[in-house]
């Protein structure tokens, strides 16, 4: 009989003997799952801050997590990637006043500008941020996205032929910005290769007029010819944006309806400005707001050169028509005026009266 004070009775562990008997790679195996079952017990400091972490008291529930996913603004990225997509290389070609004009608004748009022109102009292309290219071929090597014709309407053909073409991608957009469309319209599609895109337009607004911004005022377009391809779709969509950006009201319409309607909107009031400029008139001590009116449309229409002019009378069919009425109309007037002075004088030749003849008497 064993005394239970003296002696203690040792059985073999089970999982100690099965151990002992198993083959190396089983026990290997074994030793590798039990070194993965066991809890991994974290170092010192990660314990310390784990500890700071669940001290900290929680604020408007906020994770305090340290592997907490951070924020990311995906609409706002997704903004900045669309605005930067539509960012475009615009060549000026034509870099007069309007040429200018439009250069600004592009530029302060964060669109990239290259310009060229006849005369020299380098020095007020880089007042706008633009490259400057004296020779065109030089200009056609930077591959523009977008060929800006900004030349005066007489001057078109010659500059157009003058470009090498054939250096750029060989589905640029080409966009004139000239006053009449149907003769653009067709100079750009017989000139250029069938692969390149054209947009005619027409800003209705100048200098002058737009001096305190574009909004509502119309810019006018005609797509005559762009890609079945969305790049190209969105390319056309991304320089229209410029403009609608800026708050112009867009109005789509054919190079034929806008010279039917430039006519009168345009080279009318081009032509009444010009012929109150030849009576030379003043302001006076007692102008009337409608005369004021008149003096702003001297202004307005004599800035602009007599070629701009001459081009709308040459190069858009209507305007003949148009002076035609305008004629018939001051004749009509002055025909009414000049009647009613015959009146007078035969009332005061024949009758010494100022009431209305007798008609029938004078028959007699």
């Amino acid at each position: 009989m064993l005394s239970s004070s003296t002696s203690t009775l040792r059985l073999p562990h089970p999982t100690a003997a099965r151990r002992r008997h198993q083959p190396p790679a089983a026990a290997a195996s074994h030793q590798f799952r039990s070194a993965a079952a066991a809890p991994r017990r974290p170092s010192s400091a990660a314990a310390a801050v784990a500890g700071r972490l669940r001290a900290r008291p929680q604020r408007g529930g906020t994770i305090r997590a340290l592997d907490a996913a951070q924020p990311f603004d995906y609409e706002s990225r997704a903004a900045g990637l669309l605005e930067e997509r539509q960012r475009l290389k615009i060549a000026i070609v034509g870099f007069g006043n309007f040429g200018q004009f439009l250069a600004r608004t592009f530029a302060r748009q964060g669109h990239t500008l290259l310009a060229h022109s006849r005369s020299d102009y380098s020095s007020l292309a880089a007042s706008v941020g633009a490259s400057y290219f004296q020779d065109p071929h030089d200009l056609c090597e930077c591959h523009p996205d977008v060929v800006l014709l900004a030349t005066s309407i007489l001057s078109a053909e010659a500059v157009l032929r003058s470009l090498p073409v054939h250096r750029l991608r060989r589905n640029t957009l080409f966009v004139d910005v000239l006053s009449v469309k149907e003769f653009p319209k067709n100079l750009l599609l017989s000139s250029l290769p069938p692969d390149f895109d054209v947009i005619c337009t027409h800003p209705m607004f100048g200098p002058e007029s737009a001096r305190d911004g574009w909004d509502g005022l119309p810019f006018v377009f005609d797509k005559v010819r762009v890609g079945d391809c969305p790049a190209r779709r969105a390319r056309a969509e991304a320089f229209l944006n410029i403009f609608e950006r800026e708050g112009c009201r867009m109005v789509e319409m054919t190079c034929a309806e806008h010279d039917a309607h430039a006519a009168e909107t345009q080279f009318l009031t081009h032509t009444v400005g010009r012929m109150l400029a030849m009576l030379e008139l003043r302001s006076t001590p007692i102008n009337t707001k409608g005369y004021e009116t008149l003096l702003r449309l001297v202004d307005n229409t004599c800035s602009d050169s007599f070629d701009l002019y001459n081009g709308l009378f040459m190069y858009n069919k209507n305007s003949t028509e148009l002076l035609n009425r305008l004629e018939w109309a001051m004749d009509s007037v002055k025909k009414k005026l000049f009647d009613g002075l015959h009146d007078v004088l035969r009332k005061q030749l024949f009758e010494g009266s100022p009431h209305a003849p007798n008609n029938a008497s004078v028959r007699k």
